[in-house]
């Protein structure tokens, strides 16, 4: 059975996280393993004590699936990113606070290099996201950068877990024929996708007068979203960045959960060295 893994650190943003990851894993029917990376000289046995006083407090909330716990040492990305490989996770999920203490807590350095080493999509949970809300609509922004379509697989995995429309957006960012043409091509074949895999969905196309980011943070706002998927290269000929501005500037203020999924090509590029 594949896992879910969670970083966890005691702060309300992972907590969350948690929350969410048995929602998740329990219609995927996978295992949920919570990474709590440790500093050299820790306690263990407070944290352990903790850690399993949580998990017996949820215990109930499971259908089928287990809740473990491991105590990692090292680098807190390189180590979230090992046991998401040494567990073949199917998620990687990252709680984070609000944004007053976004940049300064979580989802700081830490969480930037996790987005970019993870070998599988990682998901960011702000604590004051609306959790008592149903996962009812996922944005797909589609623009012209070659890797875009790749985060429809995950983002249809989720829609067909909550029963959840996806909002797929076609992103224009010049008035190029032949750029706008790629967005159009790519649309359909993910339109494909969709209908193949009989998920519900809503096709959209909306001029960028800002940057991609701004404008599909404007839509979801409109459409009252609940999950964004973006590749940590989206538009990704306009930076040399692994995690391009515009990936970071959603995970920043998005106020919604953010999944995010590496392009293949770069994963394969990354297992070679």
């Amino acid at each position: 059975m594949n896992k879910v893994v969670v970083g966890f650190d005691f702060s309300s943003g992972s907590a969350y996280a948690v929350d969410l990851a048995i929602d998740i894993a329990n219609r995927w029917q996978s295992d949920i393993r919570l990474v709590y990376v440790k500093e050299k000289d820790e306690d263990e046995a407070p944290i352990r004590a903790e850690i399993e006083r949580r998990n017996a407090g949820v215990a109930h909330l499971l259908k089928g699936i287990k809740l473990e716990y491991v105590l990692r040492e090292g680098k807190p990305a390189d180590e979230l990113c090992a046991q998401a490989l040494a567990d073949n996770a199917e998620l990687l999920i990252v709680g984070t606070h609000g944004m007053s203490g976004m940049k300064k807590s979580l989802l700081g350095r830490n969480s930037y290099k996790t987005i970019e080493q993870s070998p599988v999509p990682v998901l960011i949970v702000r604590e004051d996201f609306n959790f008592s809300k149903q996962l009812e609509k996922i944005i797909v922004p589609i623009d012209s950068s070659d890797d875009t379509r790749q985060k429809a697989a995950k983002a249809a995995m989720f829609a067909k877990s909550f029963d959840a429309t996806i909002h797929l957006l076609g992103l224009y960012t010049s008035t190029t024929a032949d750029i706008r043409n790629i967005v159009n091509n790519y649309v359909k074949f993910v339109e494909r996708y969709f209908d193949k895999a009989e998920v519900k969905y809503i096709t959209k196309y909306l001029e960028v007068e800002k940057n991609v980011t701004l404008t599909t943070l404007d839509y979801a706002k409109e459409v009252n979203a609940d999950l964004i998927a973006i590749m940590t290269e989206q538009e990704s000929r306009l930076t040399s960045l692994l995690m391009g501005s515009y990936a970071q500037q959603m995970i920043n203020e998005s106020t919604v959960p953010v999944l995010t999924v590496r392009p293949a090509n770069v994963l394969a590029d990354t297992a070679k060295h």
